[in-house]
């Protein structure tokens, strides 16, 4: 019989979960600290965006690469490495004495975040080898990494109160300390068999894949459609084609690609992707409502965000309690179909709505999306091979950055769109030509321009600006949850039968 994990494994577990918490801490710890860098290294634009994003860029393109590296030299051992690393590039970052500095630090933090997610995940797999014991803890890790980009404001928000800028990336050094004192004791080291030497231009043509997509992404969300955006993403997917003809052709692939057209394995990439689109989008969503339309700080704003976190935390392993009993794919589209619940509740919010209703409506979405993401992770590294645990890991969290990046492009960009029309629309007459093309393009800039206007005209202009924003709400809240019905159908049609014992998992050959 499978052993059931004991004590120590679930205390190995709290320390996998410390990194999880750190690495995802850092995609959003510097929201609040902006102004604080502007003022002290007084970087460019475009430095300022870099200081934001290579952070991100980096780890994204690295997961796939970092997982591979882990089932050839041992998952724990590139635990502790990307440690060390992580901890002196907080360093480096937080006695950053320019711009460049801190971006260099920030890559680097990239490179060791890229090594701590795979590896944790590929850990866990080894760790717990009852399903019901790994169901439970991938939810576990699951919530961890959904509540760390939460948090990361809030603790930012917290530390600038009473410290400097530098303070948000030295709060990770002792938690880096405990794992690195207590993860020799507690997690067994595991790896792949080793072959033949490490496909160094597949991981090159892995992160030349990843970069310029997300880029691409990203500069959509941030300034719509342009030229260089279309560019970036054409060149990604060359280089992705690229890379997938190098693992076609490999004896011994860095990733086995035709494991993706397996109806199930492939099934469950295409069910992350979408949920993690719907996620992000819920926080764009959530985040400017409470700013923009209800006035909050920032930090306000991320404290109430928070309330939503106690669906979250119920999500997760009411999901891997009811798997057993109905089916993986049973339980996952009812995930799907409780946050369509929320989203369409979004679609009706205005200026006027309780808060409670917007938190619950921000609650039930990203409930059943959580549910889905812990039962799908899990799915996927547990028919892994062991020896494949670290790659196959890596492109679980691959996917989900893919799928982040995409929520907060499209969704990002209909919340856009529909905002300029209707504020072209609603603004007030007599407002100047400049006034009224600023005010109508963003929320934020109705609110500069309303600041500078008298009474009752400047008033009139954030009514309008808000009013617009809310009808784009309404949009957007439509457009998920109607991705997130085609998600349902995916999900029953794709993974019926989804037992672990009879998926075919990919090939099992030997880690280069």
């Amino acid at each position: 019989m499978t052993p059931r994990a004991g004590r120590r494994e679930w205390i190995g577990l709290a320390v996998l979960i410390l990194p999880i918490l750190i690495a995802s801490m850092d995609v959003s710890v510097l929201f609040f600290a902006v102004p604080f860098i502007a003022q002290d290294l007084q970087p460019t634009a475009t430095q300022q965006l870099w200081i934001f994003d290579i952070y991100g860029f980096v780890l994204a393109g690295l997961l796939l690469t970092m997982g591979t590296v882990g089932d050839r030299i041992g998952r724990r051992r590139l635990l502790l490495i990307g440690a060390v690393a992580f901890s002196a590039a907080s360093l480096l970052a937080a006695y950053a004495q320019s711009a460049e500095m801190l971006i260099a630090a920030r890559a680097v933090l990239g490179i060791a975040g890229a090594t701590l997610m795979p590896s944790t995940l590929a850990l866990i797999r080894n760790l717990f080898h009852a399903e019901a014991d790994r169901t439970k803890a991938v939810a576990i890790w699951s919530v961890a990494l959904t509540a760390g980009v939460t948090v990361g404001p809030i603790i930012s928000g917290v530390l600038l109160e009473h410290f400097w800028w530098g303070s948000v990336f030295l709060i990770n050094l002792p938690v880096m300390l405990l794992l690195l004192v207590s993860a020799p004791f507690l997690l067994p080291e595991s790896r792949g068999v080793r072959s033949a030497r490490f496909d160094w231009l597949s991981s090159l043509l892995a992160l030349g894949t990843v970069i310029p997509v997300i880029a691409g992404i990203k500069s959509v969300a941030s300034d719509g459609w342009s030229t260089h955006a279309v560019l970036y993403a054409v060149a990604g997917v060359l280089i992705g084609l690229a890379f997938v003809r190098r693992q076609l052709a490999a004896e011994v692939p860095m990733l086995d690609v035709r494991a993706l057209t397996e109806r199930r394995f492939g099934g469950s990439v295409v069910v992350n992707i979408l949920a993690m689109f719907a996620i992000m989008g819920n926080a764009v969503i959530l985040t400017q409502y409470l700013q923009s339309v209800l006035g909050f700080s920032p930090l306000a704003a991320a404290l109430w965000s928070l309330v939503p976190s106690v669906v979250v935390g119920a999500a997760a392993p009411v999901s891997a309690m009811l798997a057993p009993r109905l089916g993986r794919p049973v339980v996952m589209a009812g995930g799907f179909g409780v946050s369509v619940v929320g989203f369409l509740m979004i679609s009706r919010v205005d200026e006027a709505s309780a808060l409670w209703l917007v938190l619950l409506a921000a609650g039930l979405v990203s409930g059943g999306l959580v549910a889905v993401l812990s039962l799908i992770t899990d799915y996927v590294v547990g028919v892994a091979p062991a020896e494949r645990a670290g790659s196959v890991a890596g492109l679980v969290e691959t996917s989900s950055e893919l799928g982040g990046a995409l929520g907060l492009a499209l969704l990002g960009s209909v919340l856009a769109a529909v905002y300029r029309t209707q504020a072209d629309l609603l603004m007030p007459a007599g407002l100047p030509a400049p006034a009224a093309a600023e005010a109508s393009q963003t929320l934020a800039g109705a609110g500069a321009v309303s600041a500078q206007l008298p009474g009752a005209l400047g008033q009139a202009v954030m009514e309008a600006g808000r009013a617009a924003y809310t009808a784009a709400m309404h949009t957007a809240g439509l457009t998920a949850a109607g991705v997130l019905v085609l998600a349902a159908a995916v999900t029953l049609v794709m993974l019926r039968g989804s037992d672990a014992e009879a998926m075919p998992a990919p090939e099992a050959a030997p880690v280069s």
